[in-house]
């Protein structure tokens, strides 16, 4: 049976009346609002040097392209709007993020390290996956704007 483009757009704004989810947003989308700000603020620490550094091919652009995405997604998640969506662009970055500086940490330093490194990458995944799948609560506008009365 084919799911109409109506029914794909409910699916994706539909979210759990719970209201303790705003509390993860916030979470999740200071975090990347603030660490896309600052690939911008501090470019040598944080953007184009540290992607040069990380080993990237043209860092200048892989940083921004970052940066950028972290800021509209992590804005996205925090007033909860397509909050599916915008998780999905932030899991792509944490996996990158895992590949490109906490793998190496496993192959030089060992286990123990790596779990220490990645702690709060995890974390982030995690709570990423966690919206992804429950959406965005209560206190969000996909709420609001699933909540509107069909006509």
């Amino acid at each position: 049976m084919r799911k109409s483009i109506g029914t794909i757009k409910i699916n994706v704004i539909k979210t759990k009346r719970d209201n303790g989810i705003i509390i993860l947003r916030i979470v999740v989308g200071l975090i990347f609002l603030s660490e896309g700000i600052q690939k911008y603020l501090f470019p040598e620490l944080l953007g184009p040097g540290r992607f040069l550094k990380i080993g990237f091919c043209d860092a200048s652009f892989w940083a921004y392209f970052t940066g950028t995405f972290e800021v509209v997604c992590g804005t996205l998640v925090l007033v909860g709007l397509v909050t599916r969506i915008a998780a999905i662009p932030l899991l792509i970055i944490m996996l990158t993020a895992f590949v490109s500086t906490k793998f190496p940490i496993l192959l030089d330093k060992g286990f123990w390290a790596l779990l220490h490194e990645y702690r709060t990458d995890f974390a982030l995944t995690l709570l990423l996956i966690y919206l992804t799948i429950y959406g965005s609560g209560r206190w969000s506008l996909d709420f609001k704007i699933g909540d509107m009365p069909k006509r």
